[in-house]
């Protein structure tokens, strides 16, 4: 499931492929997608991203003398399960390419396409990056740690710190393998209670006689939880590929497989959080762990699954037949009040809530270049967000 580094890499996979293009026409929606209509037209005009968290803002802006003259629009798009970018040309489409951007005459016809296999992923016109979200852990990190340290008194700090490090608010960018890979490397139970982590970090002050260069290395040598929200991200990204890569099969994945240490790797134990979450960690879960949850531990068997097998719990089955299903079947079509709630920020909603009842096996999301390989291997999910809360 997407996380901060793959909403960056998908920006920069827009900017570098559409860089030279010019596009034309109007915006095309697959009609099945329930996401707004995109009422932008314009006969020549340039395509550009940007990302923040877990969010990425489309910029479409008309060339000089294009008709009809009109002002630049923007969309702000959060990925959901499987949401991803891909240039292709205009005669053979990917599958579930829910929204399109088709390329202007002369040359090729080609279109960049939102594909979003689980159609979890949502958009909105405008261009502002969400309420409530909190500075970004990859661009914003001075921010982001004066925003988390200094509100460590709300009450999502109560919580685990597996549990906080999922809340968007305070973590922008950070979701559930994000989460194990940082608790891993500082050895800390996931199930501590996230403010008696952090709370020692407000007194963390470096020795006005260490020297810049000595504080820097001080710093990369004995980072802390906050910091390792920064720089762990940024491994991944610049990691490169995750589907946007020179390579477009399996391949493109094996430098993110190896770069893993304990997200679904053998050896590890595995927790499900009070949102249904599995959290990977090894050792002591801690004293938040909940009451009855049976650890289970990660076995070696031969070969190492790929890492998108080890990315997305589930969603649960719905308890309401699909459109398609319900026309088929007679029944009317359900309302907008007996349609599913999104979940809030502090949920990191980018992910469909878990079952009270349980979950049942899903089949690996595959969109586009973004190929999945299919294990018996529990797959917990990147992030809990879902439709108007990324």
């Amino acid at each position: 499931m997407p996380e901060g580094p793959e909403l960056h890499l998908a920006s920069h996979f827009v900017n570098e492929a559409c860089g030279g293009l010019v596009f034309g026409g109007c915006v095309e929606k697959s009609p099945v997608s329930r996401n707004p209509e995109v009422p932008f037209e314009s006969s020549a005009y340039r395509i550009s991203a940007s990302a923040r968290g877990k969010e990425l803002r489309l910029t479409l802006s008309p060339l000089p003398g294009a008709r009809p003259p009109r002002e630049p629009l923007a969309l702000v798009f959060r990925f959901g399960m499987s949401g991803s970018f891909q240039l292709a040309p205009s005669d053979a489409l990917p599958p579930h390419a829910h929204l399109r951007f088709y390329t202007a005459p002369p040359g090729p016809r080609l279109a960049l396409c939102f594909v979003d296999i689980r159609r979890f992923g949502h958009w909105d016109l405008g261009g502002e990056w969400q309420p409530g979200r909190g500075p970004c852990v990859l661009l914003e990190y001075e921010q982001f740690r004066e925003n988390v340290l200094r509100n460590l008194a709300n009450k999502a700090f109560d919580r685990p710190i597996c549990e906080a490090l999922l809340d968007q608010r305070f973590f922008n960018g950070i979701g559930n393998y994000l989460r194990a890979e940082i608790l891993y490397r500082l050895r800390i139970p996931p199930f501590e209670k996230a403010r008696t982590v952090l709370e020692a970090l407000q007194q963390r002050r470096p020795s006005p006689e260490l020297t810049l260069s000595q504080k820097i290395r001080a710093k990369l040598q004995n980072p802390d939880l906050l910091e390792l929200c920064h720089s762990v991200p940024k491994e991944v990204v610049q990691l490169g590929g995750k589907g946007y890569g020179p390579e477009s099969g399996e391949e493109d994945f094996a430098a993110f497989q190896a770069w893993l240490r304990c997200y679904g790797m053998p050896g590890m134990s595995s927790l499900q959080d009070r949102h249904g979450r599995t959290i990977w960690f090894q050792g002591d879960p801690g004293p938040l762990a909940p009451k009855g949850g049976k650890s289970r531990k990660k076995k070696s068997k031969g070969a190492q699954q790929g890492p998108e097998d080890r990315t997305a719990d589930p969603p649960p089955p719905s308890k309401a037949p699909s459109r398609t299903r319900r026309a088929r079947r007679g029944l009317p079509e359900q309302t907008k009040a007996q349609q599913p709630k999104a979940t809030s920020l502090q949920q990191d909603p980018e992910a469909p809530p878990v079952s009270e009842k349980g979950k049942r096996k899903g089949r690996p999301a595959t969109s586009g270049r973004r190929r999945r390989q299919k294990t018996k291997a529990d797959t917990p999910s990147l992030e809990p967000e879902r439709t108007s809360a990324s």
